[in-house]
């Protein structure tokens, strides 16, 4: 009996040890079917992976929250080449020959104005590409974290600002050209208006009047090269007028997260496109707006420690409220818990009236224009330590 038994139960331990086998590859045939690979290939193993190509912005080495500097004109303004004439010995023959060298004076103006344009514009690109591979060298940086007011960081900044500093004076250089291209364009079209009064002398054969034909194409075309050399020029100007504008308030803020160890984003003042809004007053208004209490505040700033971390949270609620709102206006308010005796209340007033201060300095630092932003001060019974509101209107 005793071996029968061993036996019957070396089966079951057999079929026992099959059942649980069938059930594990069960499992494994559930698992491979429902989860998704983390290798690419097809659970099944009738395709082959697709391998999606990383995008532009993820190829990029040295990403930055800049944007491109803008494009310059590329216009090689070279003045068509003066024909020459011969001389027929009569007075409109004289002035032909007059006018033919103020021409050639004046096309060797341009040759000169058109070669230290393509200078500027060389150095012009050559400064923007330093100020923003400085640039996005520092946001890579804060990109992975880094300790607050770091040395390295400051230190590129100071470099950051010197390309933008360059990239200022070229466009200065820009604007003492475009006077003296200015200057070029009325003295051209004096020079027209000379060519063609000279068809009205009298004592003129046929051969002055072909050259004067001719010399007026050759001058009108002079002209109209100049106004397109001023245009252009008019553009550039313009544009990169407005990218060092942006960048300017982009780097203040650049500043502000060097400042904190941390990355905020562009300035907020770019995106900021509707017009000057009212002036905000240089104090605290005398009285809250009047909705103050009942509306729902967009940020509530609790000082009830030293040291308070508010500028990244502060920022990317103000960035969404301006994404949402490019018109958007914006309620500072200081509020002061209103507990204990009439010292302690003025004293907790006075202390919430800086952090707002503060706050709204740091609004400043990120870009945002303070004629955005109405400061006003209160006491509440529910604080229970010194706040600060930022309302969105």
């Amino acid at each position: 009996m005793a071996p029968l038994k061993t036996r019957t139960n070396t089966i079951k331990n057999c079929a026992i040890i099959l059942a649980a086998g069938a059930m594990l590859g069960g499992c494994s045939v559930v698992s491979d079917a429902l989860w998704p690979s983390l290798t690419g290939e097809d659970p099944a193993g009738n395709q082959k992976a697709q391998i999606i190509p990383p995008s532009r912005a993820e190829s990029n080495p040295a990403p930055t929250l800049s944007p491109p500097p803008p494009a310059l004109g590329r216009t090689n303004f070279v003045p068509p080449q003066v024909s020459r004439g011969a001389t027929t010995g009569t007075y409109v023959g004289q002035r032909v020959v007059e006018v033919r060298g103020e021409l050639q004076r004046l096309q060797s103006q341009i040759n000169q104005q058109n070669t230290q344009l393509q200078s500027i514009r060389n150095l012009t690109v050559q400064h923007s590409q330093n100020y923003h591979t400085t640039v996005g060298a520092i946001n890579s940086r804060l990109q992975v974290g880094t300790t607050p007011g770091n040395p390295a960081l400051v230190n590129q900044w100071n470099v950051a600002q010197a390309s933008l500093a360059q990239v200022e004076n070229d466009i200065a250089q820009m604007n003492t050209l475009a006077n003296g291209v200015a200057s070029t364009s009325t003295l051209s079209a004096f020079l027209l208006e000379t060519t063609r009064a000279a068809y009205g002398l009298s004592g003129a054969i046929d051969e002055d009047h072909r050259q004067l034909s001719i010399l007026e194409d050759e001058v009108n075309r002079t002209v109209v090269l100049i106004d397109r050399l001023l245009n252009e020029l008019s553009e550039d100007i313009s544009r990169q007028s407005n990218y060092l504008s942006t960048e300017r308030t982009n780097l203040t803020t650049l500043a502000l997260a060097i400042k904190n160890g941390e990355i905020l984003g562009s300035s907020l003042g770019n995106r900021a496109f509707s017009s000057a809004a009212p002036a905000a007053s240089s104090g605290f208004a005398s009285s809250p707006p009047a909705s103050a209490g009942t509306r729902r505040p967009l940020v509530v700033i609790r000082f009830d420690r030293t040291n308070v971390q508010y500028e990244q949270p502060l920022y990317n609620a103000v960035s969404s409220a301006l994404q949402r709102r490019p018109n958007a206006m914006f309620d500072l308010v200081a509020v002061a818990p209103n507990h204990g005796n009439a010292a302690r209340v003025a004293l907790s007033a006075s202390s919430s009236k800086k952090n707002a201060e503060t706050v709204l300095r740091s609004l400043s630092d990120m870009g945002l224009p303070l004629d955005r932003v109405r400061l006003s001060a209160l006491t509440s019974k529910t604080a229970a330590t010194n706040e600060v509101h930022l309302y969105v209107r």
